[in-house]
């Protein structure tokens, strides 16, 4: 009994060195983080409005940090496949991804059989802005406002298609597709800012996307926006007017994009990407360059975070079980 009695305080000194040892270096390699390159996902193609977000505070974060911060863009399927893509990567921290809601909280919401959920394969680390949506048409004296943009898609069906590469945008189409009675085939795209250039070349007859490809084609005189979503006016295009005072204040889609890492990241590392993610979004350049892109800036907790993406998904789920929609995963 002596023995076993040994035996057993040996091991449990063992494991408790262990134990002692191993914390240390977890503190350690949180301290010592990040001393590589870091990556950031984005699930769309370049000069989209998540790989403007992803670029602009990319580069505080790199400023701050003393490491490079690389933007890697795998678009496809909405962006599901960089989502993918992030969840069977280490992690260690240094793949970090710029989401939308289109792929999070609205592909959790339409897409049973999503290979991934938002918040439990991911720590929402912080939003990066939210925003409502434009609705864009070409350069055409004949559509001036929504109600003549209604007006010609019923005249010409045949010509009522739309850009989109996201259902977040699908679903806004339509929905006001159902409030107006207008019809629309979706054609798709890689990214909003193709979007818009299809809208821009005359491709499709008109969109709803997000500010930051879309403003400098509006400002630039390629496109013509007509409203905005939601009940209030966009800073950047005053003279725009909303959904709401355009009769339609049901539509009325807010979309966001955040910064998001592998679940399993030690607490440690998160805790130190939140404060520094954070940092980034608060530097005033970085705010001023957002609110250009026509989007209000976030950097809010965390768990804030988390709990919005959740009320979205049945938000959005409510949205399309009215409107009877389906979409191929």
């Amino acid at each position: 009994m002596t023995h076993i009695r040994s035996a057993l305080v040996g091991l449990g000194l063992a494991a408790t060195a262990f134990m002692t040892a191993a914390v240390p270096a977890a503190a350690q390699d949180a301290a010592n983080y990040p001393n590589k390159p870091l990556r950031v996902i984005v699930g769309f193609a370049a000069g989209g409005g998540n790989d403007l977000f992803a670029r602009l505070v990319g580069q505080k974060l790199s400023e701050n940090l003393g490491q490079t911060v690389v933007i890697e863009n795998k678009p496809g399927a909405g962006g599901r496949i960089a989502v993918e893509f992030v969840k069977n990567q280490p992690s260690d921290g240094y793949t970090l991804m710029v989401a939308a809601s289109g792929q999070m909280a609205i592909a959790a919401a339409i897409f049973p059989k999503l290979a991934y959920h938002p918040t439990r394969d991911f720590v929402p680390i912080t939003m990066i802005a939210n925003f409502p949506l434009i609705l864009a048409g070409p350069m055409d004296e004949r559509i001036k406002s929504v109600k003549d943009l209604v007006a010609y898609g019923k005249a010409n069906p045949d010509k009522a298609n739309y850009a989109s590469s996201s259902p977040a945008f699908t679903i806004t189409v339509e929905q006001f597709k159902l409030k107006t009675g207008m019809p629309g085939v979706a054609i798709p795209y890689k990214s909003s800012n193709e979007m818009m250039l299809s809208v821009a070349g005359g491709n499709t007859l008109f969109s709803i996307a997000d500010g930051p490809p879309t403003v400098p084609l509006i400002n630039g005189g390629k496109i013509r926006a007509l409203a905005v979503t939601g009940s209030q006016r966009s800073h950047e295009l005053p003279d725009v007017p909303s959904m709401a005072e355009a009769g339609f204040p049901e539509v009325d889609t807010h979309l966001w994009s955040g910064f998001f890492v592998h679940v399993n990241t030690p607490p440690a590392i998160v805790k130190k990407l939140d404060v520094e993610l954070r940092r980034a979004l608060a530097d005033a350049t970085v705010r001023d360059k957002l609110k250009a892109m026509a989007v209000n800036p976030g950097g809010g907790p965390g768990e804030d975070f988390r709990k919005l993406i959740e009320a979205d998904i049945k938000k959005f789920g409510d949205v399309v079980k009215a409107a009877n929609l389906t979409f191929e995963q």
